[in-house]
């Protein structure tokens, strides 16, 4: 294995563990009932009353969103991770990626508080109704087709020129953790809307949209404009390797 191999494999293990972590805590948890006992505020039978009844049903909602955003967004961190790493001397790499994951996770923190906020209105207004996860879809496609959209997926693309000493280096790193953020929201926030208004198969959802994020994420930055955004490179690199590994058998 070469060495630049191993480097990527220090970053996608410890990832994609984390990751997988936190799935296993969102299916394992307690799901809508412990939840609307231990937490008035969440939802029942939502992604909203799963996530704040996970860990014995007593997790707040705040950290029930963190493991959801984990669960979602830890894989999309593998290349701006790699890039800190990358950049920084050996002796202040942890401190370099926690300071970028510090700053990453704000920005996604105060997006979390501002669509837990109408996911719970949403549902508190029409509770029984498909009207809240209809206009939400509706949102994430006019999204999906802006120029405002391709922007933020360009931006995502691109990794900040890091100093090489504190503090710069420290300041560098929790920065572009800031802006990388930013513009991760920017991609998301209408997709990730999306699995906390659902009423049934809410994970299924999570799961849905997580793939969507990271197929999304394979396509190469374009020029902003008015057009169609989904997992096209994806499909195409499936049906490639079906069609290989077809032939292999064959």
């Amino acid at each position: 294995m070469t060495p630049a191999a191993r480097e990527r494999l220090r970053v996608r293990v410890p990832v994609l563990c984390a990751c997988a972590a936190a799935w296993i805590l969102l299916v394992a948890g307690p799901g809508g009932t412990a939840a609307h006992a231990h937490h008035a505020a969440a939802i029942p039978g939502t992604i909203l009353g799963t996530i704040s009844g996970t860990i014995l049903g007593a997790m707040p909602l705040a950290l029930g969103w963190a493991l959801m955003l984990v669960a979602m967004m830890a894989p999309l961190l593998t290349a701006p991770v790699r890039h800190v790493r990358d950049r920084s001397f050996a002796r202040r790499r942890a401190r370099a990626v926690a300071l970028f994951v510090a700053g990453y996770g704000a920005i996604w923190s105060a997006a979390g508080a501002a669509l837990l906020t109408v996911a719970l209105a949403g549902r508190r207004s029409a509770p029984e109704s498909s009207v809240p996860v209809a206009l939400a879809t509706l949102i994430a496609l006019v999204w999906q087709f802006s120029p405002a959209k391709q922007s933020c997926l360009n931006r995502c693309h691109a990794h900040a020129e890091l100093a090489a000493f504190a503090p710069a280096a420290d300041l560098g790193a929790l920065r572009f953790g800031l802006t990388h953020g930013i513009w991760c929201v920017g991609s998301c926030w209408a997709l990730m809307l999306l699995p906390l208004l659902v009423s049934r198969g809410h994970l299924a959802a999570m799961a849905a949209v997580t793939l969507w994020i990271l197929a999304e994420r394979l396509e190469r930055p374009m020029p902003p404009g008015w057009r169609w955004r989904g997992p096209g490179k994806a499909v195409r690199l499936v049906v490639a390797q079906s069609r290989l590994r077809l032939r292999a058998r064959t």
